[in-house]
């Protein structure tokens, strides 16, 4: 059970309705998670930056990249919500999730993810030598200040009890439990 209420678009202020409308022209929809943080339209304002760092960072990785580094760390946080929308989206593309080929940026990004998620005091040295050798100063600044908002969403989902996304239902992974 959600332990904050979802804003509703009828009763919502002027400046909150513009926000939805801004969300539907680019999205189709609006999540849970949105309406969620639409409660205060400065917190929801901080969280859409995500929107921000990721365009800056696919012309970088690449788009299938990204998807896998926020997979990594959704499920390495076991987000419900994250997990299975990235979940959707390599689906949708035709990938099996459990099962990924992976090219060497990706799998760059997918130990990252999951480092992070599992200690990140302990990152390994190789991984950061691999970003170092390939990426600018700049470019993995914005990449790990992304892992951060993406561990943000995941722990903002668990914390306040998002309700899942009714369009995420049949992308839940049965094969393990995200909770």
């Amino acid at each position: 059970m959600a332990y904050l209420p979802m804003t509703e678009y009828e009763t919502s202020s002027p400046e909150v309705k513009a926000e939805y409308d801004d969300q539907i022209k680019k999205h189709g929809r609006i999540t849970n998670m949105k309406r969620t943080l639409l409660q205060d339209v400065p917190s929801f304002k901080a969280y859409m930056e995500w929107y921000t760092l990721y365009d800056e960072l696919v012309p970088v990785f690449g788009e299938r990249a990204m998807t896998i580094f926020s997979y990594a760390i959704s499920t390495g946080n076991t987000c419900l919500i994250c997990g299975t929308f990235f979940r959707k989206i390599l689906i949708d593309a035709g990938e099996d999730p459990d099962n990924l080929e992976l090219n060497e940026t990706e799998k760059l990004l997918l130990d990252f993810g999951a480092q992070i998620t599992q200690n990140p005091h302990t990152i390994d040295d190789e991984i950061y030598d691999k970003l170092k050798e390939n990426y600018t100063d700049k470019q993995i600044v914005t990449l790990i200040a992304f892992a951060g908002i993406m561990y943000a969403t995941n722990l903002f989902n668990t914390v306040a009890k998002v309700p899942l996304d009714e369009v995420l239902y049949n992308y839940i992974n049965d094969r393990k439990t995200e909770e």
